[in-house]
């Protein structure tokens, strides 16, 4: 470590937020710019270089966080790119996206604040492009083997920079009409520019990746097609599945999935629309659903202009310490966290009935009412308690003229025809099954991330991609690989 008494003497800082009232003004990143730098060295000094890093197990990349941590506080930022990209692709997408868990794993968490271990990531990803220390990697030479990835999202993404770097020729089939999957239409713009995107992108064409975009595997091209065209290959298409709420009222219109709502706003700010048409301008917004999906909604519904915004979570709300009961170190545990979308709901007051910020906890939908024309008008819902059972005398009802439903997603969809198409089983919760080798049943498919593992975190998923994509390497050169699997596909996060 640089300074083996930095923990002791420096206080935790983050990354500084713009005012809430400027930021929802734009679709920029919320944070202040080049406000990073001058602060991440004494943060990364805080850092203790731990005889047994936990923070590593808690990573599922196993991002050699204390090495980069101590070449950034010694302004090595050549060497602290180099160990950074040796286990992740795409550290800005993860320095941005990514709630930490391995801030969760740090040694200091146990009783201190944790190193900013994400704002740390974020700079060093950040500093390294401003420096071009992340050149193109094109193999030296080419295997002669071909692999279609299907998907353009974090484990398609990486499974084809990994599979291209090997030296086999990658093609990546997405149905949308710009590459980037989630990244590009799920993901609004202030949590992540799209030029961040559009960078690594380019990388990976320069490196020899071929983009196939609008192009929807099982629709515009037959699956078993692909399959005599390539040698191997990998479904990474998410899980686009969305739950329902099968609550009286639910055909009104006016009810929309969150993930109808995100793109059309993602697609106003790529310049596609001037204005969406399901934009929450002037209206009272419900969101049923307390996760990451539900707070980007937030988000967008404020920066559009919404009349009120209200969040509900069908969990009770959680206390900002740690429970070391029920979620001991070095777990990730479930505390009352202020994401920039709270915040700016919270100091610009867009949701007058909640609890918190814009949250409703401890609630549940019991129905929707609509007007003669058969809009949705009120949403009504129930206090419940830590079994999810409602409480009497709970009952209230809210104005509603948009009700964004946020309630997670069980597997891939099958609209396209392309798991059908394939014939690849499924498991009983609807995610596409897959051996230890992340093989599917079908001689030759692969599949990772949220298809197969189901509905998880950014970092999850390019982990899945790096791993699947050293397995398909294994499979095409007759079982030898040099490229690295951090995850199996049975793996899952560290629970008590």
């Amino acid at each position: 470590m640089a300074d083996p008494k930095g923990f002791m003497t420096t206080p935790r800082e983050e990354w500084p937020r713009r005012p809430a009232e400027e930021r929802v003004r734009d679709w920029d990143e919320v944070y202040v710019p080049d406000a990073l730098l001058p602060i991440v060295g004494a943060q990364a000094d805080r850092c203790m270089d731990c005889g047994v890093p936990f923070c590593h197990e808690a990573c599922p990349l196993g991002n050699l966080i204390p090495e980069w941590n101590d070449l950034v506080a010694r302004s090595d930022w050549r060497a602290a790119s180099e160990r950074l990209h040796a286990t992740n692709n795409f550290p800005e997408f993860t320095g941005r996206l990514c709630p930490a868990p391995c801030e969760s794993g740090c040694v200091l968490a146990i009783n201190q604040p944790a190193v900013t271990i994400k704002n740390v990531e974020c700079a060093i990803a950040d500093r390294a492009w401003a420096e071009g220390f992340t050149p193109p990697r094109p193999p030296d030479r080419l295997s002669g083997r071909t692999v279609a990835v299907i998907g353009s999202g974090p484990a398609g993404l990486a499974a084809a920079q990994q599979l291209t770097r090997a030296g086999h020729t990658v093609a990546v089939y997405e149905r949308d009409d710009r590459i980037g999957g989630l990244l590009r239409y799920g993901i609004p713009a202030f949590k992540m520019e799209k030029h961040h995107l559009e960078r690594r992108i380019d990388q990976m064409r320069t490196e020899g990746t071929r983009f196939r975009a609008s192009t929807a595997v099982g629709r515009d091209v037959a699956a078993d097609e692909l399959r005599t065209r390539y040698d191997a290959l990998v479904i990474a298409v998410g899980a686009t599945a969305w739950r329902e709420l099968p609550v009286p009222g639910r055909e009104l219109a006016g009810i929309h999935q969150a993930m109808e709502y995100l793109p059309l706003a993602n697609r106003v700010c790529e310049g596609d629309l001037e204005r969406s048409p399901l934009s929450a301008a002037g209206k009272h917004v419900v969101i049923v659903g307390g996760g990451d999906t539900g707070a980007d909604c937030l988000g967008t519904a404020v920066r559009e202009g919404a009349a009120s915004v209200t969040q509900l979570d069908i969990y009770a709300q959680p206390g900002a310490a740690r429970d070391e009961e029920a979620e001991p170190w070095p777990t990730h545990p479930r505390l009352y966290r202020l994401s920039a979308a709270h915040e700016e709901a919270r100091d610009l007051r867009s949701a007058p009935a909640a609890d918190a910020d814009a949250r409703l906890f401890a609630a549940s939908t019991l129905r929707f009412g609509g007007d003669a024309k058969g809009r949705v008008r009120s949403l009504h819902l129930v206090g419940v308690d830590a079994g999810r059972r409602p409480l009497a005398g709970t009952e209230r009802s809210l104005p509603a003229d948009l009700v964004l439903l946020a309630l997670g997603f069980s597997g891939p969809g099958r609209e396209d025809g392309l798991v059908d198409g394939l014939g690849v089983a499924l498991e009983p919760r609807g995610t596409i099954a897959r051996d230890r080798d992340f093989a599917t049943n079908v001689p030759g498919v692969f599949a990772a991330g949220d298809a197969a593992r189901g509905q998880s975190l950014v970092v999850w998923a390019i982990a899945e991609g790096r791993a699947v994509a050293a397995a398909v390497d294994r499979h095409l050169s007759g079982g030898a690989t040099r490229l690295p699997s951090p995850v199996g596909p049975y793996d899952r996060p560290m629970t008590a």
